[in-house]
């Protein structure tokens, strides 16, 4: 293991401990928006929680269009009418 890791493997247990809350809170926000394809690209893509942050703070606070309500355009009144 010390080929593998050096000198270096509490680096990679600060970087995990680091990592791991991030990770579990946008999986955990992802799932209840049902958002697949975020979910899916933060379970794959290690970005050492940059992305994660990301999603938490900035992308799951947009909402989908979805959930938008419908605008109805209303007809202005026509010279006649007035």
């Amino acid at each position: 293991m010390d080929i593998l890791f050096g000198n270096n493997s509490w680096a990679i247990i600060l970087i995990a401990f680091w990592s791991l809350p991030w990770k579990g809170v946008a999986l955990w926000k992802a799932a209840q928006k049902n958002d697949k394809k975020w979910f899916i690209a933060l379970l794959i893509i290690n970005t050492l929680a940059i992305l994660d942050i990301l999603y938490i703070f900035v992308f799951s606070k947009r909402k989908s269009l979805e959930n938008l309500p419908m605008i109805r355009e209303e007809k202005l009144p026509t010279e006649k009418q007035v």
